[in-house]
C-alpha cells in the first residue's frame, strides 16, 4: 500500500509558495508605475503619432475594497477605461498594489474613490479615464456571454508546433467576405514575469477571406511570446493589416483575470462606443 507522507512545512516556506509579497497597508498613489507605448509600438511599425487603429483599453477589476467614514468596507467591481492611443499603459501588478492601498483607507464616498482612482491615473497615463464602481447588486455589471459572436477557430483539426509568433501563417483566399472569427486559444506570457496570459480574441473584418486553418495557427504561435495584453493585441492588428490589407478590421482581446484583474485591449480602423462592448466570457 501506497503512503503519501505529509509535506514539511519548512519545505513549503522555502520554496516559491513561501515567499512573501508585502501589500500595502496605506494608501499611495506611487504604488503606480507608468509604461510608453512607444518602443513596443516602433518594433512593430507603428508610428506613434499616427497609429493607424482607434480604440481603447477595457479593465476590470472585482476586488476593489474600502472604508466608509464608519470603518465598515465597502466592496464594489471597478471598470476603468482609456484611449489606446493614450502615451502610456500602467502595469498589471502595480495597479492591483494600488487598489490594495485602498483597502485599509477610509474615504467619504463612492465618488471620492472615483475622482481618487482618476485623479491619480490620468497624469501617469496623460489621458481622460472613465472609473464606473458597480455595487454587487447593481444592473450595470458587465453581462455573461457564453462566447464572441462569430464563427469559433477552435474547431479545425490543425496540426501546431510553431510557438512563437508567426505571421507567415496569415494569408488570404480568393473571395470576399465580411466576417468575425474567434478563438479561446490565445496564450501569451507577461513580458515582466513571463507568468501565462489567458485570453480570447475576436477578428472582425470586410476583405479578402483570411484562411483560418492559417489564422488559427498565428494565434497559437502566441503561445510562448512574452509581452503585454495590449501589446499582444496589437501586433495581430498589424499583422493582419499588413498582410491580409483589410478594408475594415477590428480586433479583441479579453484576458483571463489575473489578481482580480481582467485586460481587454480593443483596436479597430474604425470607431466603436466601448460601452457596448464590455461584458464578461466564461473564464472572466
Amino acid at each position: 500500500m501506497n503512503t503519501v507522507s505529509e509535506p514539511n512545512q519548512n519545505d513549503v516556506h522555502n520554496s516559491e509558495l513561501g515567499k512573501k509579497t508585502a501589500y500595502p497597508q496605506s494608501y499611495s498613489a506611487d504604488y503606480l508605475c507608468p509604461i510608453s507605448r512607444t518602443s513596443k509600438r516602433l518594433e512593430m511599425g507603428i508610428d506613434p503619432d499616427a497609429p493607424p487603429f482607434v480604440g481603447f483599453d477595457c479593465w476590470n477589476h472585482y476586488e476593489v475594497s474600502w472604508l466608509n467614514e464608519k470603518g465598515k468596507p465597502i466592496v464594489a467591481i471597478a471598470e476603468i477605461t482609456y484611449d489606446c492611443n493614450s502615451p502610456f499603459i500602467v502595469e498589471s501588478k502595480s495597479l492591483k498594489l494600488y487598489f490594495n492601498s485602498f483597502n485599509q483607507f477610509k474615504f467619504k464616498s463612492t465618488n471620492d474613490v472615483i475622482q481618487t482612482i482618476q485623479k491619480d491615473l490620468e497624469p501617469r497615463l496623460h489621458t481622460s479615464v472613465n472609473v464606473t464602481l458597480h455595487p454587487l447588486n447593481s444592473a450595470q455589471i458587465p453581462i455573461m456571454k457564453t462566447a464572441f459572436e462569430g464563427s469559433c477557430l477552435d474547431e479545425l483539426d490543425i496540426e501546431c508546433s510553431i510557438y512563437n509568433t508567426d505571421s507567415n501563417f496569415l494569408h488570404t483566399e480568393n473571395s470576399v467576405v465580411k466576417e468575425s472569427v474567434y478563438s479561446d486559444l490565445l496564450k501569451s506570457n507577461c513580458l515582466v514575469t513571463h507568468q501565462p496570459d489567458w485570453g480570447s480574441v475576436q477578428i472582425s473584418y470586410e476583405g479578402n477571406k483570411i484562411n483560418h486553418e492559417g489564422l488559427l495557427r498565428y494565434i497559437v504561435s502566441f503561445r510562448n511570446h512574452n509581452e503585454f495584453h495590449e501589446q499582444c493585441i496589437e501586433r495581430i492588428f498589424m499583422d493582419i493589416l499588413k498582410r491580409c490589407q483589410p478594408t475594415k478590421l477590428s480586433v479583441y482581446g479579453r484576458y483571463t483575470r489575473r489578481g482580480g484583474l481582467d485586460i481587454n485591449p480593443y483596436r479597430s480602423t474604425h470607431a466603436v462606443d466601448f460601452k457596448s462592448l464590455n461584458f464578461r466570457l466564461p473564464r472572466q
